[in-house]
């Protein structure tokens, strides 16, 4: 338990000599993120991640077979815009690997101008978006999570991918004690399942409750404060900022 507790504590509140300095919660902050969009995707854009690519792999068979409620063109323009969001979020970690403060503050500040574009299209659209904005919306949204998800690859601190959780709930299982492991990182495992647990939880209330484009807003404020913070701490060219 006392593992667990530091582990968590240590993801939350990293020390200063650690060795991702504030990586981590910047990027349970972009996990949140992923929660709140994909919220929006999938409720108001038609049963289409544009974060989750396992999940739309697994909706183009569905919709291929030609069950009810799910769309191919949708799908596929989700797979098309990510990979080239990751195209070119690997193009910037290319030139900016070598320092992870810079990498990150230029890849959220070129996400959150996608994002702001998709609070723009979202807020024209209202709470039902027809098919000129339905497009739209998937073509900007999967650009700003393959940046995000070219970025935190790059950045490669541990079980903080940002969108991909089905390797980070495996090895909460598989390297626990009842397994016969360590039962390393479980603190922060459950800490970022829990943070795209609750982006989609409050993506979700805001779509069904209130306003469907105000996920948007707030995964643009997220994205915001992210490349500010890292643009503020990195400066200095701090030890955790080199690749």
């Amino acid at each position: 338990m006392n593992t667990f507790l530091a582990d968590a504590r240590g993801t939350l509140v990293p020390e200063r000599d650690s060795q991702h300095g504030p990586l981590p919660p910047l990027l349970l902050a972009l996990t949140l993120l992923t929660g709140l969009v994909d919220a929006f995707s999938y409720l108001v854009l038609g049963h289409v991640f544009v974060a989750n690519m396992t999940g739309n792999v697994v909706f183009l068979g569905f919709a291929l077979a030609g069950a009810p409620g799910f769309s191919i063109a949708a799908s596929v323009t989700a797979l098309a815009s990510f990979w080239s969001g990751a195209l070119a979020g690997g193009k910037v970690g290319s030139r900016l690997g070598e320092n992870r403060g810079r990498l990150l503050n230029t890849a959220a500040s070129i996400q959150a101008v996608f994002l702001a574009a998709s609070v723009v299209l979202g807020a024209l659209a209202g709470n039902a978006a027809t098919a000129g904005f339905r497009y739209p919306l998937i073509v900007v949204l999967g650009i700003a999570m393959g940046i995000q998800n070219a970025t935190a690859r790059k950045l490669a601190v541990p079980d903080l991918t940002t969108t991909v959780l089905t390797l980070t709930i495996t090895g909460t299982a598989a390297d626990s004690a009842l397994a016969g492991g360590k039962g390393s990182l479980s603190g922060r495992r459950l800490i970022a399942m829990a943070a795209m647990l609750i982006g989609a939880l409050v993506g979700a209330a805001l779509v069904i409750h209130v306003r469907t484009v105000f996920p948007l807003v707030i995964a643009l404020i997220v994205i915001v404060v992210v490349a500010a913070t890292t643009r503020a701490l990195g400066r200095s060219d701090p030890p955790w900022a080199r690749a």
